[in-house]
């Protein structure tokens, strides 16, 4: 690769980075296994990127490989150890409480690895219906189905924890 191509990974990683790590929180529920995942993914963006930085949505194409590693590590019965020299710094976050956010992870937990990808996709991402279809490989149809499917559980969920529970606090809550 040349040094052109490392500078514009390194820039693309610096600025995606966060988001990876959320996503992949998001999917799996752990913080050490979310890092390993997004490791997984940008080594195999760092090993193609000459072919793919300049794809016409980057963010979506490596969102689809995160996905793609979250979905094939959590088909394996073992787990690679991916071993860092130090700990990752964590930013202190302001907004809605621990027991909110404890909620929603919970509530995401429940739900099914296609469910839990559709929606982590869709509402923490942002992607539109289709740019989901494309990432996870399936009809829009699909991603509309599996979107409200989890979307009912996730409100029978957390109508259980917040009795009473309005649209705004689950907004909040959301953006944990």
């Amino acid at each position: 690769m040349s040094a052109e191509e490392d500078e514009e990974y390194v820039e693309y990683v610096t600025v995606a980075l966060s988001r990876l790590r959320r996503s992949a929180y998001l999917l799996c529920g752990d913080a050490h296994r979310a890092d390993d995942i997004v490791q997984s993914a940008l080594v195999t963006v760092y090993l193609q990127w000459s072919k793919i930085r300049r794809v016409e949505n980057l963010d979506g194409y490596v969102h689809r490989i995160l996905v793609r590693r979250y979905l094939d590590e959590a088909r394996r019965s073992w787990a690679k150890v991916l071993l860092s020299w130090r700990m990752p710094e964590m930013p202190s976050r302001t907004g809605p409480s621990v027991e909110d956010a404890s909620a929603v992870r919970s509530a995401l937990a429940v739900l099914s690895r296609g469910q839990r990808s559709v929606l982590v996709l869709r509402f923490f991402c942002d992607m539109s219906v289709q740019e989901t279809a494309t990432v996870l490989g399936c009809s829009t149809g699909s991603v509309k189905s599996q979107t409200s499917r989890a979307l009912t559980t996730m409100r029978r969920l957390l109508g259980e924890q917040w009795p009473g529970v309005d649209q705004r606090r689950l907004e909040e809550a959301r953006r944990v």
